[in-house]
Protein backbone atom coordinates (compact mmCIF):
# COMPACT_ATOMS: atom_id res chain seq x y z
CA UNK A 1 0.00 0.00 0.00
CA UNK A 2 1.54 3.29 -0.92
CA UNK A 3 1.44 6.29 1.54
CA UNK A 4 0.78 9.78 2.19
CA UNK A 5 4.28 10.05 1.45
CA UNK A 6 5.20 8.06 -1.43
CA UNK A 7 1.96 9.33 -3.43
CA UNK A 8 3.39 13.19 -2.56
CA UNK A 9 6.85 12.15 -4.27
CA UNK A 10 4.50 10.78 -7.12
CA UNK A 11 2.33 13.58 -7.70
CA UNK A 12 5.30 16.01 -7.10
CA UNK A 13 7.57 14.09 -10.13
CA UNK A 14 4.43 13.92 -12.21
CA UNK A 15 3.64 17.27 -12.24
CA UNK A 16 7.00 18.34 -12.22
CA UNK A 17 7.29 16.28 -15.77
CA UNK A 18 4.53 18.06 -17.30
CA UNK A 19 5.60 21.26 -16.70
CA UNK A 20 9.44 21.04 -17.99
CA UNK A 21 7.81 19.14 -20.86
CA UNK A 22 5.12 22.19 -21.83
CA UNK A 23 2.33 19.67 -20.62
CA UNK A 24 1.44 22.28 -18.22
CA UNK A 25 1.92 25.73 -19.61
CA UNK A 26 3.18 28.99 -18.12
CA UNK A 27 0.52 31.06 -16.49
CA UNK A 28 -1.96 27.98 -16.54
CA UNK A 29 -4.35 27.66 -13.50
CA UNK A 30 -4.07 24.42 -11.27
CA UNK A 31 -5.86 23.63 -8.31
CA UNK A 32 -5.43 21.44 -6.18
CA UNK A 33 -8.95 19.37 -6.69
CA UNK A 34 -8.32 19.41 -10.28
CA UNK A 35 -4.77 17.98 -10.46
CA UNK A 36 -5.90 15.04 -7.92
CA UNK A 37 -8.56 14.15 -10.32
CA UNK A 38 -5.94 13.88 -13.00
CA UNK A 39 -3.54 11.91 -11.25
CA UNK A 40 -6.55 9.56 -9.96
CA UNK A 41 -5.16 10.36 -6.26
CA UNK A 42 -6.42 11.88 -3.17
CA UNK A 43 -5.96 16.12 -2.88
CA UNK A 44 -3.61 15.88 0.25
CA UNK A 45 -0.68 14.34 -1.25
CA UNK A 46 -1.24 16.77 -4.43
CA UNK A 47 -1.18 19.70 -2.03
CA UNK A 48 1.92 18.91 -0.82
CA UNK A 49 3.50 17.68 -4.01
CA UNK A 50 2.31 21.65 -4.88
CA UNK A 51 3.84 23.00 -1.87
CA UNK A 52 7.21 21.74 -2.92
CA UNK A 53 6.99 22.81 -6.47
CA UNK A 54 6.36 26.26 -5.28
CA UNK A 55 9.55 26.12 -3.39
CA UNK A 56 11.47 24.75 -6.90
CA UNK A 57 9.88 28.48 -8.13
CA UNK A 58 7.41 25.84 -10.64
CA UNK A 59 4.76 27.33 -10.12
CA UNK A 60 2.89 30.24 -8.16
CA UNK A 61 0.30 30.41 -5.63
CA UNK A 62 -2.60 32.94 -6.48
CA UNK A 63 -5.42 31.06 -3.74
CA UNK A 64 -5.92 28.87 -1.04
CA UNK A 65 -6.09 25.82 -3.39
CA UNK A 66 -5.03 27.25 -6.29
CA UNK A 67 -1.76 27.75 -8.28
CA UNK A 68 -0.40 29.16 -11.04
CA UNK A 69 2.22 27.39 -13.55
CA UNK A 70 5.64 29.86 -13.53
CA UNK A 71 6.35 32.22 -16.20
CA UNK A 72 10.02 31.39 -15.23
CA UNK A 73 9.82 27.88 -16.49
CA UNK A 74 12.85 27.53 -18.40
CA UNK A 75 14.95 28.86 -15.87
CA UNK A 76 13.60 26.90 -12.94
CA UNK A 77 13.87 23.48 -15.18
CA UNK A 78 17.37 24.29 -15.75
CA UNK A 79 17.84 24.78 -12.24
CA UNK A 80 16.45 21.25 -11.83
CA UNK A 81 18.67 20.09 -14.46
CA UNK A 82 21.28 21.19 -12.81
CA UNK A 83 20.38 19.45 -9.80
CA UNK A 84 20.12 15.86 -11.64
CA UNK A 85 23.12 16.25 -13.19
CA UNK A 86 24.73 16.91 -10.11
CA UNK A 87 24.13 14.01 -8.46
CA UNK A 88 24.36 11.66 -10.90
CA UNK A 89 28.15 12.81 -10.86
CA UNK A 90 27.76 12.23 -6.72
CA UNK A 91 26.13 8.89 -7.72
CA UNK A 92 29.56 7.95 -9.92
CA UNK A 93 31.74 9.17 -7.45
CA UNK A 94 30.32 7.40 -4.53
CA UNK A 95 30.04 4.12 -7.11
CA UNK A 96 33.84 4.41 -7.29
CA UNK A 97 34.46 4.35 -3.98
CA UNK A 98 32.16 1.19 -2.78
CA UNK A 99 31.66 -0.70 -6.13
CA UNK A 100 32.15 -4.60 -5.89
CA UNK A 101 33.84 -6.94 -7.83
CA UNK A 102 30.51 -8.50 -8.62
CA UNK A 103 28.83 -5.17 -9.79
CA UNK A 104 31.97 -3.96 -11.83
CA UNK A 105 31.65 -7.34 -13.87
CA UNK A 106 27.84 -6.91 -14.19
CA UNK A 107 28.61 -3.33 -15.57
CA UNK A 108 30.64 -5.12 -18.34
CA UNK A 109 28.13 -7.55 -18.63
CA UNK A 110 25.28 -5.32 -19.00
CA UNK A 111 27.83 -3.24 -21.78
CA UNK A 112 28.91 -6.43 -23.86
CA UNK A 113 25.09 -6.46 -24.46
CA UNK A 114 24.90 -3.01 -25.54
CA UNK A 115 27.20 -3.73 -28.22
CA UNK A 116 25.67 -6.71 -29.76
CA UNK A 117 22.29 -4.76 -29.86
CA UNK A 118 23.98 -2.03 -31.86
CA UNK A 119 25.83 -4.36 -34.06
CA UNK A 120 22.24 -5.75 -34.69
CA UNK A 121 20.72 -2.47 -34.96
CA UNK A 122 23.44 -1.37 -37.16
CA UNK A 123 22.39 -4.29 -39.44
CA UNK A 124 18.73 -4.13 -39.75
CA UNK A 125 19.00 -0.40 -40.63
CA UNK A 126 21.67 -1.16 -43.41
CA UNK A 127 18.96 -4.05 -44.75
CA UNK A 128 15.93 -1.32 -44.11
CA UNK A 129 14.26 -3.47 -41.52
CA UNK A 130 12.09 -2.74 -38.24
CA UNK A 131 14.36 -1.96 -35.63
CA UNK A 132 11.96 -0.33 -32.91
CA UNK A 133 11.71 -4.02 -31.02
CA UNK A 134 15.54 -4.02 -30.72
CA UNK A 135 15.84 0.04 -30.10
CA UNK A 136 13.70 -0.57 -27.11
CA UNK A 137 15.61 -3.31 -26.09
CA UNK A 138 18.92 -1.25 -26.12
CA UNK A 139 17.19 1.65 -23.85
CA UNK A 140 16.05 -0.71 -21.49
CA UNK A 141 20.09 -2.19 -21.45
CA UNK A 142 21.01 1.21 -20.79
CA UNK A 143 19.09 1.71 -18.07
CA UNK A 144 19.82 -1.44 -16.61
CA UNK A 145 23.23 0.03 -16.70
CA UNK A 146 22.80 3.25 -14.96
CA UNK A 147 20.23 1.64 -12.46
CA UNK A 148 23.83 -0.58 -11.35
CA UNK A 149 26.23 2.26 -11.14
CA UNK A 150 23.37 3.79 -8.85
CA UNK A 151 23.15 0.31 -6.95
CA UNK A 152 27.52 0.42 -6.77
CA UNK A 153 26.85 3.59 -5.04
CA UNK A 154 25.59 1.64 -1.85
CA UNK A 155 23.55 4.82 -0.93
CA UNK A 156 20.04 4.52 -0.53
CA UNK A 157 19.42 8.01 0.03
CA UNK A 158 21.66 9.70 -2.56
CA UNK A 159 19.70 7.24 -4.97
CA UNK A 160 16.27 8.34 -3.70
CA UNK A 161 17.20 11.84 -4.00
CA UNK A 162 18.39 11.42 -7.66
CA UNK A 163 15.12 9.82 -8.58
CA UNK A 164 13.22 12.67 -7.02
CA UNK A 165 15.47 15.03 -8.77
CA UNK A 166 15.04 14.07 -12.19
CA UNK A 167 13.94 16.48 -15.01
CA UNK A 168 12.15 13.50 -17.30
CA UNK A 169 10.22 10.86 -15.87
CA UNK A 170 11.70 7.32 -16.93
CA UNK A 171 8.12 6.91 -19.45
CA UNK A 172 9.23 10.48 -20.79
CA UNK A 173 12.68 9.71 -21.30
CA UNK A 174 11.93 6.77 -22.89
CA UNK A 175 9.83 8.60 -25.46
CA UNK A 176 12.03 11.60 -26.35
CA UNK A 177 14.83 9.07 -27.03
CA UNK A 178 12.86 7.17 -29.45
CA UNK A 179 11.81 10.63 -30.66
CA UNK A 180 15.38 11.65 -31.16
CA UNK A 181 16.43 8.34 -32.74
CA UNK A 182 14.28 8.14 -35.15
CA UNK A 183 15.10 11.73 -36.48
CA UNK A 184 18.93 10.74 -36.42
CA UNK A 185 20.16 7.21 -36.19
CA UNK A 186 23.14 7.89 -34.92
CA UNK A 187 21.79 9.83 -32.18
CA UNK A 188 23.97 9.62 -28.51
CA UNK A 189 26.67 7.52 -30.47
CA UNK A 190 29.07 10.35 -29.29
CA UNK A 191 28.02 9.43 -25.34
CA UNK A 192 27.88 6.13 -25.51
CA UNK A 193 31.59 4.98 -25.40
CA UNK A 194 31.34 7.19 -22.06
CA UNK A 195 30.20 4.26 -20.46
CA UNK A 196 33.33 1.79 -20.82
CA UNK A 197 35.18 4.85 -19.54
CA UNK A 198 33.46 5.20 -16.75
CA UNK A 199 33.61 1.66 -15.92
CA UNK A 200 37.38 1.73 -16.26
CA UNK A 201 37.25 4.30 -13.61
CA UNK A 202 35.21 2.94 -11.27
CA UNK A 203 37.55 -0.09 -11.14
CA UNK A 204 40.11 2.09 -10.98
CA UNK A 205 38.23 3.82 -7.93
CA UNK A 206 38.98 6.84 -9.47
CA UNK A 207 36.53 8.74 -7.87
CA UNK A 208 37.33 12.34 -9.89
CA UNK A 209 37.09 11.19 -13.26
CA UNK A 210 34.42 8.69 -12.54
CA UNK A 211 32.35 11.73 -11.60
CA UNK A 212 33.61 14.12 -14.50
CA UNK A 213 32.45 11.21 -16.71
CA UNK A 214 29.08 10.95 -15.56
CA UNK A 215 28.67 15.05 -15.24
CA UNK A 216 29.37 14.97 -19.04
CA UNK A 217 27.35 12.05 -19.65
CA UNK A 218 24.44 13.64 -17.77
CA UNK A 219 24.41 17.29 -19.36
CA UNK A 220 24.53 16.11 -22.60
CA UNK A 221 21.68 13.32 -21.88
CA UNK A 222 19.27 16.07 -20.83
CA UNK A 223 20.52 18.97 -23.38
CA UNK A 224 19.26 16.17 -26.13
CA UNK A 225 16.01 15.61 -24.37
CA UNK A 226 15.45 19.66 -24.26
CA UNK A 227 16.10 19.32 -27.84
CA UNK A 228 13.55 16.85 -28.78
CA UNK A 229 10.73 18.73 -27.39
Amino acid sequence: MMTAGTLADQAYRQVRTAIATGELAPGEKVTERGMAERLSISPTPVREALRRLELDGLIERIGPRTVLVASIRDAAIDDLAEVEVGLRGLVARFAARHATADQLDALDAILDRADDLLILLKERNAQERPVDRHLAELFDTMQQFNDTVSACAHNPVLVRMLEQSRVFSRPRRRELLLRRVAADENFGMERYTSHRALVRALRAGDSATAERIALEDAQGGLAALREAL
